[in-house]
């Protein structure tokens, strides 16, 4: 029996995302977004190396990205899953360890919220993450030191909040175009359950490639090679052409950018937009197709659309999900923050509170999940699947396998997860072998594997001639990384010094200003240029009511200047 004295668990719900993460937390019979140190609920997923080393995560981040690209990282999420290493500095990190300084930070946050640590959360993944992928987020969590209690596919999460907002009964897909990944999912309400049918998606299909494209056209036009342009000003032009891409909704853009001596311009408007961004909008009818086909419904049978992620607020994304579909998406609830709620409300129902214990949720695994065989003499790497794709889970199936010939003393099981007929198409989870008894005729065995509703796999074969089973847990620390990898990782991050969270607005005001000071051209650099040094002449005053209103007044002249 839990102490009564000792304080409640958190209900924590956290979307990691790609370009902003959050964190919140389910009380009162609610969920609620916890606010970050600057008062923000988005937490830009950034992380930058400081030139004392010390780590800013976050907003202060984010605006050196343009000041000091090569001491700063973005879309990290990407990478996750690989063994790609981003050098900030003459230091270097593996996404689950960048991840982990974000997942960190969020944690400070809810602690500063609730006024006691925390340990727990429920966090989201995109539900085309692979099973190394899912594996290394748990990893990052470990990092940060927070023990995940499920791992939510994003949609899913999107959908709890919504479905407890709503209280229908109705056939929705849920639209999830991120910064860095793109899910669909379709799912039926008939409170209190919440069946998901179907979900699929691309895992490299987001804002940050309608972004990369813009990029690409605009220095096609100026005739410009990214050789021949230094780190600093490609992200001064990338920084510049994001918030072009954001404002696009509001009619045509103009474009000034400086390289040296030189200033470019650029124009740009909605349908020249959708033009270069056609292939990339052509990449998000098939997912679509896909789970429409395997929910077996057409676009007439579904009741509502519910945009999620930040990059749906683009108005070439809302037509073309409108011209697909013939209707609007729902747009009453923010599509940033959606999945961090539903996220705490799966906390909540983890924990069985009162206020949506009889919500049932159901998810499916949204990729096929096979081994490979031979399929007749000398084919070679055939994929034969046991779990298809988009099968409610948990679940457990089994398929009856052959040696390949008499006296076979040995057998590889090797897993894959993937659509293609070819196990090289497919993506490589993990293999074992399996000493056999020699015999004169071919042996069967029975391959069964199992699926867990955080998305792991475990798989266990029977040898039907001897009886014997044997089960192998396909292991949920990172492939490749052992426990002495492990623990640098463990002990890499315990000795960084990471900036303090109450003086976190001082610094991140001082990188906004460098980043609008170098935006900036003429008498409105000079003006940038005295708040700089007026508001740095302040913080060696350490007297703090005039630092807050000090930071104060230069926030808001920024956002006025809209930088």
């Amino acid at each position: 029996m839990q102490d009564a004295t000792l304080p409640r668990p958190a209900l924590l719900g956290i979307d990691l995302g790609t370009t902003n993460s959050l964190i919140a937390v389910w009380r009162d019979g609610r969920a609620e977004l916890i606010r970050n140190a600057l008062g923000d609920v988005l937490t830009p997923s950034v992380v930058s190396l400081d030139e004392d080393d010390t780590i800013l995560v976050g907003k202060a981040a984010r605006a050196r990205l343009t000041t000091h690209p090569d001491r700063t990282a973005a879309a990290f999420k990407r990478f996750m899953g690989s063994d790609k290493q981003i050098e900030l500095g003459a230091r270097a990190f593996s996404p689950e360890e960048l991840s982990a300084l974000v997942l960190g930070s969020l944690k400070q946050d809810a602690e500063a919220f609730l006024g006691h640590p925390v340990s727990e959360a429920v966090i989201s993944v995109p539900a085309y993450f692979s099973d190394e992928q899912r594996k290394r987020t748990l990893f990052a969590a470990e990092l940060a030191g927070l023990s995940v209690t499920r791992l939510i596919n994003e949609p899913t999460a999107a959908a709890m909040a919504y479905g407890l907002h709503e209280q229908k009964f109705e056939r929705t897909l849920i639209f999830d175009l991120g910064g860095g990944t793109f899910d669909v999912t379709v799912l039926e309400y008939a409170l209190p359950l919440i069946e998901v049918h179907a979900s699929t998606g691309d895992n490299f299909l987001g804002g940050e490639d309608f972004t990369a494209a813009l990029l690409q056209a605009c220095l096609k036009d100026w005739q410009l090679t990214p050789a021949l342009i230094d780190a600093q000003s490609m992200a001064s032009l990338a920084d510049a052409l994001e918030q072009l891409k954001c404002k696009l909704g509001e009619g045509p853009q103009q474009l000034h950018w400086r390289l040296g001596e030189k200033t470019f311009e650029w124009a740009l408007d909605a349908a020249t937009a959708v033009n270069l961004w056609e292939p990339l909008l052509g990449r998000l009818r098939a997912p679509i197709e896909q789970a429409l086909r395997d929910a077996r419904l057409k676009p007439r049978d579904l009741d509502s659309l519910v945009l999620v992620g930040g990059a749906t607020r683009m108005l070439a994304v809302q037509q073309l999900v409108a011209t697909l579909f013939g209707r609007l998406p729902y747009r009453h609830l923010d599509p940033d923050t959606i999945v961090a709620l539903g996220a705490a409300t799966q906390a909540a129902c983890k924990a069985r509170d009162g206020a949506v214990e009889e919500l049932i949720l159901t998810d499916v695994c949204p990729y096929t999940l096979g081994i490979e065989t031979m399929r007749g003499k000398g084919v070679e790497g055939a994929f034969s699947p046991i779990i298809e794709r988009n099968t409610i889970i948990p679940t457990s199936r089994v398929e009856r396998y052959y040696t390949t010939y008499p006296r076979q003393e040995e057998i590889r099981i090797a897993v894959y997860q993937g659509e293609r007929p070819w196990v090289r198409d497919n993506i490589f989870i993990e293999s074992f072998d399996l000493t056999l008894t020699p015999c004169d005729h071919i042996q069967a065995l029975d391959v069964r594997f199992s699926y867990d509703i955080n998305g792991l796999l475990e798989v266990d074969v029977m040898l039907l001639q001897t009886g014997k089973r044997h089960s192998h847990a396909i292991d949920r620390s990172p492939t490749g990384l052992d426990e002495a990898s492990r623990q640098n990782s463990h002990d890499r991050l315990a000795a960084l010094k990471v900036h303090p969270r109450d003086a976190l607005p001082n610094r991140t005001l001082l990188a906004r200003l460098e980043r609008a000071w170098m935006q900036s051209l003429g008498t409105e650099r000079e003006r940038i240029a005295e708040w700089l040094h007026g508001f740095t002449a302040v913080l060696a005053d350490q007297q703090p009511a005039q630092i807050a209103s000090q930071r104060s007044q230069l926030n808001d002249a920024l956002d006025e200047l809209r930088f």
